[in-house]
Parts: structure tokens; C-alpha cells; sequence
């Protein structure tokens, strides 16, 4: 297994090892334009991103969903490079089992917040009348 940087020049190039740590932009590139680009034209576009001579770039949406697969790969290059530049504690990955409970937990704290608002409308949307019996 090969050993991840631990220092970057930019933040492109802690990009690049996220990159790499998937595969190589012969594997990134038609994963992240997979209609759009033949392979060797999604793996150059992802090369252009990372080269700050380029004009190419990623964008934020772009940039979400390679520190997403970095994490799912275990490279956190590029999230350790923002937090520090940013001046942040670096993050720890969630765990996907404390990540479901947590997305349960507020599926259901939301789904109680719906029904007390549907009861409350349905109060309000009561003519006096029909309260009084």
C-alpha cells in the first residue's frame, strides 16, 4: 500500500492526492463526467483542474464529491489541507453507522415537527363553531 502525503503545496495538489489515492484521473475523470467526455478527455480535463496553469477548474459541487470519495477511499488530504489553511481542527470521518443514527434521529425529530404543525393548522382552520360542541 502506498504511504499518503502528509504535506501539501496547495490546495491542489492536496486535490491531486485525493486523485490518486482513487485511482489516477484515468479512473476519476470518466467518474465525474461519465456522458460528457470520452476517457482520455476526462482523465486530461481532471489533470488541467489540478495544474494551476490551467484555466480549468473544478467546481464546489466537484470539489464535495472528490473529498467525499477521498473519504470513502481514507485519503483525507484535501479536507486536512482546507481545515488548516482555514485555521479549523481537522475533522474526523464519521463513522456510516453513527452517521444513519444521526440522519434517523433527525428524520424523526422532523417528522414530529411536520405533525405538530399539521395540528396546529388544523386548529387554526377550525371555525369557532365547531370547537364549541
Amino acid at each position: 500500500m502506498d504511504q499518503q502525503r502528509l504535506i501539501f503545496d496547495d490546495v491542489l495538489d492536496a486535490l491531486g492526492e485525493v486523485v490518486r489515492a482513487l485511482g489516477g484521473p484515468k479512473v476519476v475523470g470518466p467518474a465525474m463526467r461519465p456522458s460528457e467526455l470520452p476517457i482520455d478527455q476526462a482523465a486530461q480535463w481532471v489533470r488541467d483542474c489540478l495544474n494551476a496553469n490551467r484555466r480549468e477548474r473544478f467546481d464546489p459541487a466537484q470539489v464535495a464529491w472528490l473529498l467525499r470519495k477521498g473519504r470513502e477511499a481514507n485519503c483525507h488530504a484535501a479536507m486536512h489541507f482546507i481545515a488548516d489553511e482555514a485555521g479549523y481542527t481537522r475533522p474526523a470521518p464519521l463513522d456510516p453507522k453513527d452517521e444513519l443514527a444521526e440522519l434517523q434521529r433527525r428524520f424523526i425529530d422532523a417528522a414530529g415537527s411536520v405533525q405538530a404543525i399539521g395540528e396546529r393548522i388544523e386548529r387554526l382552520t377550525k371555525s369557532p363553531l365547531q370547537s364549541v360542541k
